[in-house]
């Protein structure tokens, strides 16, 4: 909920700062009550939506008021930062109506930072093809992590059963079965 943007300037905000940064892990602890991996089955999103209901829909009215209450210059930094709070305030509440949307982008950042990488080191490829098959296996990796499933077992079982089958593959649930990451 932006807490990095005032990280930053914590140093020469500390009162309010510190405020902000207690609210957003009062919203941190109430997602931490819903056991097992996000999003969860369906009981794990009733439950999730009925503590954002109860606990986390009063820490954002009380983070609103926080951020309605600030008096900083406009221009400074903090002022910058409570701006940028509020000027997404619909992006950043929407996950108080919908338990699939996660309370931030982390995961997305994460999953992210490989093909980024990736890409990086590509840079210097000397043909299409060769970039276009690492796209593919980064997107299989990602894919494999995202279904709970390890990447590397994943591969290796789908390379042996290409290598034993005729036609088209097809993809088996022994291989969605695999050991979780």
């Amino acid at each position: 909920m932006g807490a990095h943007q005032f990280e930053a300037i914590a140093e020469h905000w500390p009162t309010a700062c510190a405020e902000i940064d207690q609210y957003i892990r009062d919203l941190y602890a109430v997602e931490r009550l819903v056991p097992g991996r996000f999003p969860g089955d369906a009981t794990a999103q009733a439950l999730r939506h009925e503590l954002r209901q109860d606990r986390s829909r009063a820490l954002i009215a009380q983070i609103k008021s926080w951020a309605l209450a600030q008096i900083g210059l406009p221009r400074s930094e903090f002022g910058k930062a409570v701006r940028y709070m509020l000027e997404r305030w619909t992006g950043l509440t929407r996950f108080l109506d919908d338990a699939r949307i996660p309370l931030d982008n982390n995961a997305a950042e994460r999953a992210l930072r490989g093909p980024v990488v990736g890409r990086k080191n590509h840079y210097g490829s000397k043909s299409l093809r060769g970039t276009q098959v690492a796209a593919l296996f980064y997107t299989v990796c990602e894919t494999a992590k995202l279904a709970g499933v390890d990447p590397h077992a994943y591969l290796l079982q789908a390379t042996t059963a290409a290598l034993h089958q005729s036609g088209t593959i097809t993809l088996p649930d022994a291989l969605l079965s695999t050991t979780s990451v």
